[in-house]
């Protein structure tokens, strides 16, 4: 259940004609009241032919005529509207329900505080099945105005007590750090101007979008001003910025100017100083191009990165800072990767952009490493080969879920439920990509004897999952991945229970793939070879013994026999 409390300025015979007209789109269906406060003495517009909008009105302003009839400013603002709607899936709630759901809801508010007989007029107008609307004049019976503050917190809490009340779905409650939702008013003209989203939503997606482009706020600026958004910066004297304001182009107000909208009201989390504590945070870099010039690709750059945030299976080290610095990944992610990838990992950011958001306020130089992972992905001049991206989208999603898990134990609920959905998006876009590699993968599978020794060596290391990894219908893909491991080699058993400990397989749906993504990605280098290397040195010395004799004697050549067939050859 949701109540939203909407300000609806001073006009109490507009909002009832509203209530009791048809509708926008005839939606409206028998309007008539179900509560009021306690000496409520008109007749109901719904019930009474006689009655009229006009009557009703007056009379739910006499306190407020009252008042501004006295010396002093008048009061201009006092409608309070409060539309309290059920989820789609409750059960039909009777007029006597929301009866008394209303009188719940006024109490907790302030409206009506209970035994107080001075409190506000109002009344609760049902017109649909799904919800009421409640409207109040906010100056009470003794001229004062009512103690509103934090009204909407304390309405939603009263609502998630009412859902458990009154058998209801019940939502997650929140923390005060959620977006705020768009007014009707804004999707209306969404609508009207051919938006697919209102303006608030549009900049909010693009000024996430352009922080892994900027080093700090004035490069985020000037990149958010290149890409067309209109952007007004407030300065000291000094020079500094203290605050900012957006519009969206063809966002106009009434006068033709444009529509700006303070950074708080994007998003909390999109304010100037939170965005300063963001990407202004650390030290600066002192050697930037040695970082980008680090062996590897900034895709298997990022995952090793992941790792040491996850720090394995133990979600302890993963920290809100790290949380926050993880959505910046994934945005990076979104915006390089191929385009038939985009459309997941673009919702699975912006359904992330809420876990990122908590009261918990954290940073270290694990969150700067990620930060600087995403910008390096996005400065990347060409795109990441397909086991690079799905080793690293197997991270993200474990990350997710490692992140969700950490707002569960916080009690973080909305944040939890944001995580879970952008790991599910992330799932589906590593399906997509690693679906042709695994086909690759299974067209060389090694022969029947290879692979039955790579099962042995993964019941050896992994005993508690091996049956299922063997009967995952990739496990023929991951023993050509530990085949060309070893070749490389790489120890098998070391390979799986090292990729083990990074990830628990026993909430993974196909365990065998992420053993697979785990080990290419550890894999992606040739171990050392002792034996390999000397022998490689002795072909480079002696240039008339090398002309003389053959160059590798039978025991030089068994390090470049396949592990494989060395160990078949002992069975």
């Amino acid at each position: 259940m949701i109540a939203s409390i909407k300000p609806s300025g001073g006009n109490t015979r507009g909002l009832l004609a509203y209530l009791y007209g048809p509708g926008r789109h005839d939606e409206h269906h028998d309007p008539h009241i179900v509560a009021s406060f306690e000496n409520f003495a008109m007749p109901d517009p719904g019930r009474d032919p006689t009655a009229t909008l006009t009557e009703l009105a007056h009379y739910l302003d006499e306190p407020v005529t009252l008042r501004n009839g006295e010396p002093g400013k008048p009061v201009t603002d006092h409608v309070w509207h409060c539309p309290v709607r059920a989820a789609p899936e409750d059960r039909h709630l009777s007029d006597a329900e929301w009866g008394e759901i209303a009188e719940r809801i006024v109490r907790a508010a302030g409206i009506a505080p209970p035994g107080d007989d001075f409190a506000c007029r109002w009344i609760a107008v049902r017109h649909a099945d799904d919800h009421i609307h409640i409207l109040a004049t906010t100056v009470r019976e003794d001229g004062r105005r009512p103690k509103r503050h934090n009204n909407g917190q304390r309405a939603g809490q009263e609502c998630r007590q009412i859902e458990r009340d009154y058998g209801l779905r019940q939502l997650a409650t929140g923390d005060g750090t959620a977006t705020r939702a768009p007014t009707q008013g804004e999707m209306h003209k969404a609508q009207r101007l051919g938006w697919e989203e209102p303006a608030n939503q549009w900049l909010q997606d693009r000024i996430r979008a352009a922080i892994p482009h900027a080093a700090n706020v004035e490069e985020l600026f000037a990149y958010l001003q290149a890409e067309g958004v209109q952007i007004k910066i407030r300065r000291m004297p000094s020079g500094d910025p203290i605050g900012y304001v957006a519009a969206r182009p063809g966002d106009l107000k009434a006068n033709g100017q444009p529509n700006y909208i303070p950074g708080g009201k994007i998003a909390p989390d999109l304010t100037l100083p939170k965005l300063q504590a963001r990407l202004d945070t650390g030290k600066p870099e002192e050697h930037p191009t040695a970082r980008r010039n680090r062996p590897g690709t900034p895709w298997t750059r990022a995952t090793d990165i992941l790792d040491a945030t996850t720090g394995g299976d133990d979600d302890g080290a993963l920290g809100q800072s790290h949380i926050a610095a993880l959505g910046e990944l994934i945005e990076a992610t979104s915006q390089s990767a191929p385009k038939e990838l985009r459309a997941e990992l673009r919702a699975a950011t912006r359904t992330f952009a809420r876990a990122q958001r908590s009261k918990v306020h954290a940073e270290d130089q694990t969150a700067a490493d990620l930060r600087h992972a995403a910008r390096d992905i996005i400065n990347a001049t060409t795109g990441p080969d397909g086991s690079a991206l799905t080793a690293m989208l197997a991270t993200l999603i474990w990350t997710a879920i490692l992140a969700g898990r950490w707002h569960e134990r916080h009690g973080h609920q909305q944040q939890t439920q944001a995580a879970r959905q952008a790991a599910h998006h992330l799932q589906s876009a590593h399906d997509q990509a690693i679906t042709p590699h695994l086909a690759g993968l299974t067209a060389r599978q090694p022969k029947e004897e290879v692979r039955n020794t790579l099962a042995a060596d993964v019941r050896a290391a992994l005993p508690d999952h091996a049956e299922r990894i063997l009967a995952d219908p990739n496990w023929p893909a991951l023993a050509t991945v530990i085949a060309d491991a070893e070749t490389g080699g790489h120890k098998p058993h070391q390979l799986l229970t090292e990729a083990a400990a990074r990830r628990e397989l026993t909430t993974a749906r196909q365990p065998a793939t992420v053993l697979l993504t785990r080990i290419q990605h550890t894999a992606r280098n040739p171990a050392p070879n002792p034996r390999a290397e000397a022998a490689r040195s002795r072909s480079t010395t002696g240039t008339s013994r090398a002309t003389t004799q053959t160059p590798w004697s039978s025991q030089e050549t068994a390090p470049f026999v396949s592990s494989n067939q060395a160990r078949h050859r002992r069975r």
